[in-house]
């Protein structure tokens, strides 16, 4: 069972990296080759998803860091849910930015939702661990 959530973990910690990766690349595009380009009102747009972007990668990690050293897999949970948000919230904020179809907002509050999920899990096994690192 420990190998099992040991390949779990390293799965988790690769699809963060390739997160952060992402933040990092979405954002330089952003900041260079968008700007001037679209207008500012979707470039606030696309900004909102980096940020959030940047925000759940991190904790992501966090979490993940969490459930090395507690037995409460909620905490492998809320890292997942996090990054299903960041792929609903800031790809389609990314998305919608860039090409100003309006009806890709409709999608945003998934991920803001799955977000949320991810945060309530966090509450939930931090109320519930005996033992933080």
């Amino acid at each position: 069972m420990k190998l099992v959530n040991q390949q779990s973990s390293k799965l988790y910690l690769v699809m963060i990296g390739i997160s952060g990766f992402l933040a990092v690349a979405i954002g330089a595009f952003g900041a260079h080759a968008l700007k001037g380009i679209i207008p500012p009102e979707r470039m606030v747009i696309f900004e909102t998803g980096n940020k959030y972007h940047f925000y759940h990668t991190i904790m992501s990690l966090i979490a993940i860091y969490f459930s090395e050293f507690t037995d409460n897999r909620i905490w492998k949970w809320a890292s997942g849910f996090f990054l299903i948000g960041i792929v609903f919230f800031s790809f389609s904020l990314y998305a919608l930015a860039i090409t100003g179809i309006k009806i890709l907002g409709a999608i945003t509050p998934f991920g803001g939702v799955c977000f949320l999920v991810g945060w309530a899990f966090i509450l939930f096994a931090s109320i519930q661990s005996r033992k933080v690192p």
